[in-house]
């Protein structure tokens, strides 16, 4: 019989020769052409109606997702024992003073209280951040608002302008799935380039069987055109519904009541692009059928697309990724949205870019995943893999993606084992927190720095002190566009866990980390550590911020956040905001908490 270690080696080495053979080659993508589009009235105009609990699959008050149950897998942290993965451990604070808040305030969650009422969001938050020159826009799994951020139009950050709102009243009057099915994982994204705002929604329950749904796609060398999902999308702009004020009892969401009868037609991405920077204004809408479950979606700018990795499944090894025409999309023409499948792989994301410096023209978008993989126990690696997603809009069939490439890193093993584990530690209860701890999070940065094109990659593993830390990775873009590894450490200066983080890189080149925080005696929150560019490999040279400190355990369920992000504003470009969750005293569901730091040497 061959040893445990033996056994998972050669598991392993099938999963990733399956993986070569299935991606090594280069996939051609599947089109799909919107099935519907049109552009909205202003937002502020459009006057949604309550959705039915029936319709919603991540509504507020829920607190399990599909097919969780309370009891959650895994283990906690231990030491991996692993003598190079402790070589890259940054043990220490960093030496420079912790950089300072420039501007703090909370957004959705318990507390919270706009013009449209409350947010009652239910578990995990699903937290997604964007900023504009004036606004501010946060979605929480299937609510979204708009805050004032202090500049040329207002004088002060954190005013509620829009909101509690559900994240469907985007596509009001639009017809279709998007309408008619409020849902969570929505992610915000300002596009710096156009200086427009993205919204992407995914719907989760399978809407009635249709003469054009899609077939089921499989892995291959195939690229799937989507159909779209309303005749004629996206038509014309459509102003922003506003609301009255909610003054209903929110209901138990997905918990209430017989669940809806399954229906056989497609699932559907929907995308909304705002007509101008504020978001008050119109916009446009699109809705693309998809046969495959669309979960987790990463949304990312890229000068030819807006590409949209998402999971099939927590129980299947498989992921899609597909991009839309961002081009067609801002001018809000029909458009067309691509799609790759990949068997084998853990979840993806595409390189977001942040900035106006764009990478060499007609540059394929990097893709990369983690190695390993939960489903067969594999839960340590020592690479990071990287694909190219290269798009053709005039003739699909030359629409690629090529890889993986491994770039080798310092062995890490994913916290507690993975995602949906019992993890974190919280002070008077035994529920523990989960850590996704087998993915990379959101986002994989991209950032041209004066014609150095670099990427910025976290996750979060299992640290030598049996705590939790936040891997970090400073890669290099190749003119061949291959990546070599720069710098990498893993953030741990204590024993307690740092894990769900989200990076940012400026327009200098220094490195912003935002995580979440805890272990007992500590209930979780949320910090931020940083570096200047010119600092040594592989340290966070400035001391923790302490975005928001926990002030009660989350007891309802394991799931925590899901997922945080940060994003740059791209007023300075330096700026560097972020966002995640937290407990006020004597709650029993979560507050969110938004913030910004600067690294002073970026503002010179």
């Amino acid at each position: 019989m061959p040893s445990s270690r033996n056994f998972i080696l050669l598991t392993r080495a099938i999963a990733l020769l399956a993986l070569v053979m299935a991606c090594g080659r280069t996939d051609r993508a599947v089109v799909r052409h919107a099935v519907a589009r049109d552009i909205s009235a202003t937002l502020a105009s459009i006057i949604p109606t309550a959705p039915a609990v029936a319709n919603c699959v991540d509504c507020p008050g829920s607190s399990l997702a599909p097919g969780e149950t309370q009891q959650g897998g895994g283990s906690p942290a231990s030491a991996p024992n692993d003598t190079a993965g402790a070589r890259v451990e940054q043990r220490a604070p960093g030496h420079r003073p912790a950089l300072e808040l420039v501007a703090s305030f909370d957004g959705l969650g318990v507390g919270f209280d706009g013009p449209q009422g409350p947010s009652n969001g239910r578990n995990p938050s699903d937290n997604s951040l964007a900023v504009g020159p004036d606004h501010i826009i946060q979605t929480v799994n299937s609510r979204l608002a708009i805050f004032t951020k202090k500049g040329t139009r207002f004088d002060t950050t954190g005013r509620v302008l829009y909101g509690s709102v559900p994240t469907n009243t985007l596509f009001s009057g639009f017809t279709g799935t998007c309408e008619a099915r409020n849902n969570g994982d929505a992610v915000v994204r300002y596009d710096q380039l156009a200086n427009r705002w993205l919204v992407v929604m995914p719907i989760f329950r399978r809407a009635a069987a249709r003469a054009d749904q899609p077939p089921q796609w499989k892995g291959s060398d195939s690229v799937y055109l989507a159909p779209s999902g309303v005749q004629g999308q996206p038509g014309g702009a459509s102003a922003l519904v506003v609301p009255p004020r909610d003054t209903t009892t929110p209901g138990r969401g997905r918990g209430a009541g017989a669940p809806p009868a399954a229906d056989t037609g497609p699932y559907s991405m929907c995308y909304a692009v705002s007509t101008s920077p504020d978001p008050l204004g119109s916009w446009y809408r699109y809705e693309f059928l998809r046969p495959l479950f669309p979960d987790y979606p990463r949304p990312a700018v890229w000068p030819d697309g807006y590409y949209i990795p998402t999971s099939t499944g927590d129980d299947v090894i498989e992921k899609h990724a597909c991009v839309v025409d961002r081009v067609r999309m801002l001018k809000g023409e029909a458009a067309t949205e691509q799609c790759v499948v990949i068997d084998g792989v853990n979840f993806l994301n595409n390189a977001d870019l942040d900035g106006t410096q764009l990478p060499p023209g007609g540059a394929p978008n990097p893709m990369l995943a983690t190695g390993g993989t939960q489903l067969r126990g594999d839960l340590d690696d020592d690479g990071i893999y990287a694909w190219s997603f290269h798009v053709d809009w005039t003739n699909p069939a030359r629409t690629r993606v090529t890889g993986p490439e491994k770039v080798r890193v310092a062995p890490y093993r994913y916290l507690c084992g993975g995602q949906l584990t019992n993890c974190v530690p919280q002070p008077g209860t035994e529920r523990r927190l989960d850590a996704q701890g087998d993915k990379l999070m959101a986002r994989v940065v991209y950032r041209n720095v004066n014609g150095r094109e670099r990427i910025v990659a976290v996750h979060s593993v299992n640290t030598e002190a049996a705590g939790g830390g936040v891997r970090w990775y400073e890669f290099d873009v190749a003119r061949n566009r291959s990546l070599t590894l720069i710098q990498q450490s893993t953030y741990a200066p204590d024993s307690f866990y740092r894990w769900m983080a989200s990076p940012a890189m400026d327009r200098m080149g220094n490195i912003v980390i935002g995580y979440s925080f805890g272990g007992t005696p500590h209930f979780a929150g949320q910090r931020i550590a940083a570096r200047i560019a010119s600092d040594s490999s592989g340290r966070l040279t400035f001391r923790e911020t302490i975005l928001a400190t926990g002030e009660a355990s989350q007891t309802n369920t394991l799931r925590w956040e899901d997922y945080t992000q940060t994003a740059v504003d791209p007023t300075d470009d330096c700026t560097i905001w972020y966002v995640g969750d937290y407990l006020k005293a004597g709650a029993t569901n979560y507050s969110t908490r938004i913030g910004a730091v600067r690294v002073s040497s970026c503002s010179r």
